[in-house]
């Protein structure tokens, strides 16, 4: 272990304890006690507040007041720190010892405020590779099936994981169309960590017009047989209820071949309004689905 690393560990032990002797310092770092007393005249040189004392009870410890003195963040500040490494934790699988350090530096229990189940997805390990691509940017390969169904083979620089209308979403740089997608999570499948590197970043919104994802405003008509999907996939404020009890809905999404599976989803309970390029390609799709049934 590094001395620095070594360090902080010797600071969070005494805040967790009272006190505890430099043997068992030393047995615990693998180190001798004239090793842990030197850490210990390390630390007090840089002001932190530890004490030795003599006799049977006697030991290593560190001021109570260090605790609650040393920190400039206010506790609405404090709370969010230990409220994000939580979400972290249950996403991202990060190690609970890092949530525990911060919350004994903070003198603060944690409250269990968020539970995450990715079983929808069918293998939580299909999370845990594409975490592992985007974290050491390497790019992934996969299957994907899009909307309509047709199965492709991908291999796309992974550059962030998005949730978003109970829907988890992977944008990344597609190589086989030379631009940034927005994948479905769950289409994704027989995923693999290739040991292709990429320098690529997320387009940032001061960067060119055509490395930004671009939205579409949809204007539908939806029935109101489909109320309950009304109201579990828009907003209130997307929505205009009609006098016969169906839908004006009005919502932005990126412009992805998503849309139309999406639309189509609804059968002949929805109608586009605009714009008129959608109405067309939907069109098109269903005159196409409809020659499977001549």
């Amino acid at each position: 272990m590094q001395v620095n690393n070594r360090l902080f560990e010797i600071v969070y032990i005494l805040m967790q304890k009272k006190k505890i002797t430099a043997k068992e310092l030393a047995e615990k770092f693998e180190v001798s006690t004239r090793t842990i007393y030197r850490d210990i005249e390390s630390l007090s040189r840089a002001k932190i507040p530890i004490y030795s004392s003599k006799g049977k009870d006697g030991g290593i410890g560190i001021l109570e007041e260090y605790v609650l003195n040393k920190t400039v963040l206010s506790e609405e500040e404090q709370n969010q720190i230990l409220f994000a490494l939580q979400g972290m934790k249950k996403i991202a699988g990060e190690d609970k010892d890092i949530l525990e350090k911060i919350s004994t530096i903070f003198n603060k229990k944690v409250n269990d405020w968020i539970k995450i189940d990715f079983s929808n997805w069918g293998k939580e390990e299909k999370f845990e590779l594409i975490k592992t691509g985007i974290l050491n940017k390497k790019q992934l390969e996969f299957t994907y099936y899009n909307s309509n169904g047709d199965k492709t083979k991908r291999i796309v620089e992974p550059l962030q994981i998005w949730f978003k209308d109970k829907s988890w979403y992977l944008i990344s740089y597609c190589k086989l169309k030379e631009d940034y997608r927005i994948f479905k999570v769950a289409r994704m499948k027989e995923i693999k960590v290739l040991e292709k590197h990429f320098e690529r970043e997320l387009p940032k919104e001061q960067k060119e017009e055509k490395y930004k994802l671009k939205n579409i405003v949809l204007e539908l008509e939806i029935s109101k047989e489909m109320a309950y999907r009304v109201y579990d996939e828009f907003e209130d404020n997307e929505i205009t209820k009609n006098e016969d009890g169906s839908f004006r809905v009005k919502v932005e999404y990126p412009e992805t071949d998503w849309i139309y599976g999406y639309i189509l989803s609804f059968g002949e309970n929805i109608k586009v309004i605009s714009p008129k390029r959608v109405k067309s390609t939907i069109k098109v799709r269903l005159e196409e689905t409809l020659k499977n049934y001549l």
